[in-house]
């Protein structure tokens, strides 16, 4: 396996990004937000300048943190607007020989209102097709989209989008109510989530949080100590064989779909750094085990 992550975690300029994922000893990071934008609406000369700092540095890019069909979009949104995203991004892949287009099933609605499923359907086999006609891939992430709402919802988006397949992110299920099971919903698994769907999974998201009884947002914490069973994925990945890419997003110092923001650029770099270290001695100790066994 090859470890990467989040890297606009531990700062919001390339340089720094860069020089943690070195700091780690990584060949890799994941692209999310470069100075505030995320990779794929970068101006063409913003983003040049980004291809050469990156190359440069002899770091390349494992997948991009997409904002296609986010949580931060209604099924209602514009169609336009993903197909923009989508000709904007796949250009921009292709110049950093980046294979991986993390999407998403767009914004759940209430829990009770229609859902427009077939509509969410139509435009992720649209989308998962215009990657794949460029050589490329689209890979849906259990996030607060529709496809989240339980892993009965994700294996249902597999059935209806041939082709795709899954970024699974450990700690996801630790603040979605399992819309599968009858009221009043408990919290969902992340290692039941990850058995059901792990014959799909491409890529996997490493993040880790304690949900408080009616707390709205998890204490998020480092991989292992909280209520993801990172550790047991983790394991279960190396036992089976999996070579692909883990990405670390510790969301510790910084959260980007929350409205507070930590604004202490040291602190968020610190933590990154740290986090990184902490999940590479997690990775080891699985391994170990594994060894032993």
């Amino acid at each position: 396996m090859k470890l990467t992550g989040f890297t606009d975690e531990a700062a919001s300029d390339l340089a720094g990004q860069i020089k943690v994922t070195k700091a780690l000893g990584w060949d890799y990071l994941s692209a999310r937000m470069i100075d505030g934008t995320n990779i794929h609406d970068l101006s063409e000369k913003d983003f040049e300048t980004v291809c050469e700092q990156l190359e440069t540095a002899n770091i390349k890019v494992a997948e991009f943190g997409t904002m296609i069909g986010s949580w931060a979009k209604t099924i209602e949104s514009d169609w336009a607007l993903t197909l923009a995203e989508i000709d904007r991004c796949i250009p921009k892949m292709q110049r950093l020989g980046v294979q991986f287009a993390r999407i998403m099933s767009y914004a759940q609605c209430t829990w009770g209102d229609d859902q427009q499923e077939q509509e969410r359907f139509r435009r992720l086999r649209e989308i998962t097709a215009r990657f794949a006609d460029a050589g490329l891939e689209a890979i849906h992430e259990n996030c607060m989209n529709w496809g989240g709402f339980s892993a009965d919802h994700t294996l249902r988006l597999l059935e209806e989008v041939p082709g795709l397949r899954l970024v699974f992110d450990t700690g996801n299920p630790v603040f979605q109510r399992d819309r599968s099971k009858p009221a009043p919903y408990p919290w969902q698994n992340a290692f039941e989530f990850y058995q059901k769907v792990k014959h799909a999974i491409a890529h996997v998201h490493i993040k880790d949080g304690i949900m408080h009884q009616d707390a709205g947002e998890p204490e998020y914490t480092f991989a292992g100590e909280g209520q993801g069973h990172t550790k047991a994925i983790v394991a279960d990945l190396i036992a089976s064989g999996y070579d692909g890419f883990i990405a670390i997003e510790p969301h510790i110092a910084k959260v980007f779909h929350t409205s507070e923001q930590a604004n202490n650029p040291q602190r968020e770099y610190d933590l990154y750094l740290e986090y990184g270290q902490r999940f590479e001695q997690l990775v080891q100790v699985c391994k170990k085990s594994q060894h032993l066994s």
